[in-house]
């Protein structure tokens, strides 16, 4: 549902169901668009994510929910899109060295194209992406100078680009911030944290491992924003 404010111009915003972009989704509707929400089935191993997605949307009043099809699984080489173990327990310091196996190859270039051509046929000038360069765990397609690298090329790319009628701003409002910093912002916005999914390796019924990359980054954020992750008592589990 729309909040009734009918000039509001729309924004694409993709939505995994996580933490990270259920926050950006309530940043774009606070300033002042009216936001048409984009999810994707990739093949990924955490497809229960989708399912956070649908509830997010619902709880937010988002009016458009697209979930694109997509088969990543064809080409793999990745723990989240191939039959690959999800890395476990790992230290800050294990993090911190290189790029995880968890990476999935130019995800985040083929998600942003899906979601310019979405913009274009919307008439739409603004996409918002829930990228991290501080917990973002060392994923290439989620630091600052990727983002403004896509926007630059995105706008030669469509037909209202090279036309002058649309200047395309790929906003990310979470990128220098800590994933504390984002939990604290979620709650300002209302965002119920308990409807999100983050983990890399769930159960079947989306509770989280605990013990993945994303899981851990999340406790963290929790602990050190002083409050306790609801997801955990969703599924009865301790706080960490």
């Amino acid at each position: 549902m729309s909040d009734g404010v009918a000039d509001r111009p729309p924004a694409v915003v993709l939505l995994s169901g996580g933490l990270d972009s259920s926050t950006v989704l309530a940043m774009a509707r606070e300033r002042g668009f009216e936001p048409c929400a984009l999810s994707f089935s990739y093949g990924q191993r955490h497809v229960s994510e989708l399912a956070a997605a649908e509830t997010v949307v619902r709880a937010q009043g988002v009016a458009r929910h697209v979930t694109a099809q997509i088969d990543l699984r064809a080409f793999g080489a990745s723990a989240l899109t191939a039959d690959i173990a999800v890395p476990k327990d790992r230290s800050a310091d294990e993090m911190a060295q290189g790029i995880p196996i968890t990476y999935v190859p130019a995800r985040n270039t083929v998600f942003l194209s899906f979601a310019l051509a979405w913009a274009e046929t919307l008439g739409s000038t603004d996409i918002f992406i829930g990228v991290n360069a501080l917990d973002y765990s060392g994923y290439p397609d989620c630091r600052p100078d990727y983002i403004a690298a896509f926007e630059a090329m995105a706008n030669l790319a469509t037909r209202a680009g090279v036309e002058g009628t649309q200047k395309l701003t790929i906003h990310a409002p979470l990128i220098a911030l800590s994933k504390a910093q984002i939990i604290r912002e979620g709650l300002r916005l209302g965002v119920d944290h308990a409807q999100t999914s983050s983990c890399y390796d769930p159960g079947p019924d989306g509770r989280p491992c605990g013990g993945c990359d994303s899981c851990v980054l999340r406790a963290k954020g929790f602990a050190d924003a002083g409050v306790i992750d609801p997801l955990l008592a969703r599924f009865g589990m301790a706080p960490v």
